[in-house]
């Protein structure tokens, strides 16, 4: 098994309250439920990321694709054609 690192943190007692009946809900340990959630969150705000850099090789590759022709899809273009389920 890896190693671990701890994380502490204190919180207040109703933060702490809230946090425990969340986990019972899920049948979970509370940093188990702690450390899954702050997990997804942090996924979330990586992947949300707006702002990146290239190099100019990369740049130009990067460009390239945004540029080229997108490829015949007929499978997409026959999805597509289908009218929206939901309007």
């Amino acid at each position: 098994m890896a190693k671990t690192a701890p994380i502490n943190m204190r919180v207040e007692p109703s933060q702490h309250a809230l946090l425990t009946k969340a986990a019972q809900v899920l049948n979970k340990d509370r940093s188990v439920f702690i450390l899954d959630v702050a997990c997804r969150e942090a996924e979330n705000v990586l992947l949300d990321q707006r702002f990146f850099q290239l190099d100019n090789e990369a740049l130009t590759a990067f460009n390239a694709a945004l540029d080229a022709p997108a490829p015949n899809n007929i499978k997409l273009k026959s999805l597509l054609a289908n009218p929206l389920p939901w309007g």
